[in-house]
């Protein structure tokens, strides 16, 4: 291992690498959200064999895996998180057929499917929610979910105080006076995971899609399974984050100890099948050392790091919770994964150019004529850099690739996720951030729409079907093919990171700090060294020395001019012998 640069005079090490090498210890896994990735019906909505016929943009990527948000059957009032069916393909997406050849497409690209699968809650059109109405109280049917009589002289109340996530009461009242309990939509009853009926369902399930060759499961909600018994009131937050006198492990929703012998149940099942498949649980938990309870070694895989996804731009922000996070981990022997936008939150080109932690989406009224693109593109493209080299496994959401920012003034008639509606546009929802992705320029939805052919351009076979929600006017610069004839444009400098990431093998390396005089904390620049490779970030207002060595890659073209970083900027720098 080389010796620090002679310019940084301490070194503190804070991750050694495990001796394992599974390659989920490592992974970069490309998320896919169907309807928004590539049309091929021209139709406006994206589907199956759409992602089949551009899977090997992915591939090209350098990545390891794709996961799919849902595109199972579903009455899509929550873009596909309302199941009807967990054992089939919405129609809107294509068949079982499309499935396998993408599978197919994929073994060949060296590429595993990763699927979503929902199991906290179904859509209410769900045959077993159906017969639970049609049973009436006290039926066996309804004990596959939470139904109970309300509070007050004639049962008008809900049964306890939970709110849902997405705004209003987590009860929903039904004709014969019963309740059931839905943490999201109304159209979402929430599963009684006590019942020995609701585990086998989902064992058949996880073994269906294992037998049709999926690569593991990314599972929804996965800290919410288990309520605890009685359906206690609480006080804190819907959902569950830490609260003066409400701590998250109160939450009589959420973390329950017992959730955890259902995954243990689950990695047992994923070993019987051959291939090292996975389970990564967004078990959005807090703080972060509690999301480590997901991953002992009987669990599962991964768990998403929640605590970066919602960090603010800014050298401290990163490195605590990079610094907690890794020896949350490393305590249980697993890898910690990082992760900087998906199809819930803001992308980080928007929220770093505003400089806000968390979601622009949970608030209205944004002043768009503030946001600096710009400038949020550079900062993402820092924090892209900055990310790629940190030891554990990532997750992309499709468009970063391209530095793809938020449709933040999306016309409300637009709009589409119910967290909109059950607030009465008080939090304006997740649609900006699921825009359907440019392909070509100066062509009608940028490429979206396009019976595909396997060629690039698309443009033969444009049609003008209108995408589900539309893209903004000016994306043309964002376009796939566009970037790629440009060597400096935000797609290559991925392909440039992720093919230095494997061959540096720094998803498996050791991390420490360097600390010095202008590296450290306060300083508003951290720098720290995976194996023989030293990343900078700097987020001051000043340019900061870098290391001696090699500069490999940095985030914009003149960011190291001279030996300096520039502010809002990053770099790598290889070490010499």
């Amino acid at each position: 291992m080389s010796q620090p640069p002679a310019s940084v005079a301490t070194e503190r090490l804070i991750h050694t690498p495990s001796t394992a090498d599974e390659w989920w210890r490592r992974s970069v896994i490309y998320q896919v959200y169907p309807r928004s990735f590539r049309d091929s019906t021209g139709d406006g909505m994206g589907d199956l064999p759409g992602i089949t016929a551009e899977l090997h943009h992915i591939a090209d990527l350098g990545v390891d895996a794709v996961w799919l948000s849902p595109f199972v059957r579903s009455p899509q009032k929550d873009a596909g998180y309302d199941v009807s069916n967990y054992r089939d393909v919405d129609p809107m997406f294509g068949t079982l057929a499309d499935f396998d050849a993408l599978v197919a497409r994929a073994d060949a690209l060296g590429l595993k499917i990763i699927v979503d699968l929902v199991p906290n809650h179904c859509s209410d059109a769900h045959p077993l929610f159906q017969a639970a109405l049609a049973a009436g109280a006290g039926s066996p049917e309804r004990e596959l979910f939470h139904f109970r009589d309300g509070r007050g002289e004639n049962g008008e109340q809900p049964p306890n105080n939970w709110q849902s996530h997405f705004g209003g009461s987590a009860w929903t009242r039904i004709d014969d006076g019963q309740w059931y309990l839905h943490l999201f939509d109304s159209s979402q009853p929430d599963f009684n995971w006590d019942h020995p009926q609701v585990r086998a369902e989902f064992e058949r399930t996880l073994c269906f899609w294992l037998d049709r060759g999926a690569g593991g499961f990314r599972v929804d909600v996965a800290h919410a399974l288990i309520k605890e018994q009685g359906l206690p009131d609480w006080g804190g937050r819907p959902d569950g984050r830490p609260t003066e006198g409400f701590p998250f492990s109160a939450a009589p929703m959420f973390g329950r100890p017992e959730v955890h012998d259902v995954y243990r149940r689950w990695r047992e099942i994923l070993e019987e099948y051959d291939g090292d498949r996975i389970l990564c649980a967004e078990a959005n938990a807090h703080p972060v050392e509690t999301m480590a309870d997901w991953v002992r070694a009987d669990e599962m895989h991964q768990t998403f790091n929640f605590d970066y996804l919602g960090a603010a731009w800014g050298a401290d922000s990163f490195r605590a919770v990079i610094e907690r996070s890794l020896a949350a981990f490393d305590a249980v022997g697993a890898p910690t994964t990082w992760v900087l936008s998906n199809h819930d939150i803001s992308r980080h080109t928007s929220r770093f150019a505003l400089g806000v932690t968390g979601r622009i989406n949970e608030g209205a009224g944004l002043d768009v004529a503030s946001v600096d693109e710009d400038l949020g593109l550079k900062r993402a493209r820092a924090a892209t850099l900055f990310t790629l080299g940190l030891p554990g496994g990532v997750y992309l959401y499709q468009g970063e690739e391209l530095g793809l920012p938020d449709y933040l003034d999306l016309p409300d008639e637009y709009r589409q996720d119910p967290t909109f509606f059950r607030t009465g546009g008080e939090r304006i929802g997740r649609d900006g951030c699921r825009v359907p992705l440019p392909w070509v320029p100066g062509t009608a939805s940028y490429g979206f729409s396009v019976r595909t052919d396997g060629t690039d351009d698309g443009a033969a076979n444009e049609t003008s079907a209108r995408p589900w929600l539309p893209q903004p006017t000016d994306w043309d610069r964002y376009a796939r093919s566009a970037q790629q004839q440009d060597p400096q444009s935000t797609l290559n400098l991925y392909r440039h990171l992720l093919s230095l990431r494997a061959s540096m093998n720094l998803g498996l390396g050791d991390m420490a700090w360097l600390e010095d005089a202008a590296y450290g904390e306060g300083t508003r620049v951290a720098a720290y060294r995976n194996s023989d490779l030293v990343v900078v970030l700097n987020t001051s207002a000043d340019p900061v020395a870098l290391p001696d060595g090699d500069v490999i890659a940095v985030s914009v073209p003149d960011a190291a001019d001279g030996g300096l970083l520039s502010p809002d900027t990053a770099a790598w720098v290889r070490l010499g012998a």
